[in-house]
């Protein structure tokens, strides 16, 4: 089935079938929210989880996407899925460019540069005109996808994002489960090996940075078509730290794990608000408890205790 081992298959129905009755349980903007989410905590994964890059500086590609995203539906009328695109092709051109100074270092290195990089984007965001600023781009309207699907309201706006999220979801499992996801593999392992095999580690390494920065970017402007904003929240490097949370909850380097990551993060975030300021030690509090428990992960604890590759 698409390649997944009989494990990975049972467990993508189950999350099929979760997708699919979850708006008729929950509010459907709260399950597009976990969405974006997952596919953000995906996109970062396959970064750290495959290649063995830790970025601290991934909301730069997300909240640019959510920016161009909402600045491209709002001012040029286009469609959503040409909006969401956009961000991710931003994203993604982004990503290349700070990849390729990035790579140049490794492990503690690497991510200091990435975080340094990101927040030259938060003040780009700050300062320039077509981002609002503080204020943010706000009332950014729905546009009908394709120009025929009408996305006001918010369940047919889900079955988009859902189909957003599930070909992300898709494409990821196919880069990690062919012979490039292989080569990630061995740099993540031993990069002067693979270095003496004759692969050009940085190349490879480049590729998927800019792959998760593009998908990190598709999810971005998911995210400003369901809230109809996109402010510096997104490119905050507080954002960035959130997506290490979600895939280390999940697990680093499982396939399901940053969804299942995403949707307890997001659950605590709705749910605990009503605590006011008590809500990030509650958290915090949480994750502790979850990291000291769960040291690979929930999905990765789940793997080793049962054998499976999940």
């Amino acid at each position: 089935m698409l390649g997944f081992s009989r494990a990975q298959a049972i467990a993508f129905v189950v999350m099929l079938a979760l997708i699919g009755a979850a708006p008729f349980l929950l509010y459907p903007v709260f399950v597009m929210k976990v969405l974006c989410f997952a596919l953000f905590a995906c996109a970062f994964n396959l970064l750290i989880g495959f290649a063995g890059l830790l970025s601290l500086g991934h909301a730069a590609y997300f909240g640019m996407g959510s920016y161009i995203a909402a600045y491209a539906a709002k001012s040029w009328g286009v469609s959503a899925e040409v909006a969401i695109l956009l961000g991710g092709l931003v994203g993604g051109a982004i990503g290349l460019v700070f990849g390729w100074l990035a790579i140049r270092r490794q492990g503690i290195y690497f991510a200091m540069i990435t975080l340094a990089l990101a927040q030259m984007i938060y003040f780009f965001c700050l300062e320039a005109a077509f981002t609002g600023g503080e204020d943010g781009i706000q009332q950014v309207p729905r546009v009908a996808l394709l120009g025929l699907l009408d996305t006001h309201s918010d369940m047919t706006l889900y079955w988009v994002v859902a189909g957003v999220f599930l070909a992300g979801f898709l494409l990821i499992h196919r880069i990690v489960h062919s012979p490039f996801g292989q080569v990630l593999t061995a740099i993540r392992e031993n990069e002067p090996r693979a270095i003496s095999l004759g692969y050009r580690v940085d190349d490879y390494k480049l590729l998927a940075f800019v792959l998760s920065a593009f998908l990190a970017g598709i999810a971005g402007g998911a995210k400003s078509q369901v809230f109809g904003i996109a402010t510096l929240t997104d490119v905050h490097w507080a954002m960035g730290g959130e997506v290490v949370l979600m895939t280390l909850l999940g697990g680093i380097g499982t396939i399901f794990g940053p969804v299942l990551g995403a949707l307890v993060f997001g659950s605590l975030e709705t749910y605990l608000a009503q605590f006011g300021d008590w809500v990030t030690v509650s958290q915090g509090a949480i994750f502790i408890a979850c990291v000291v428990a769960f040291r690979r992960g929930i999905v990765g604890e789940i793997a080793h205790k049962l054998k499976l590759g999940l």
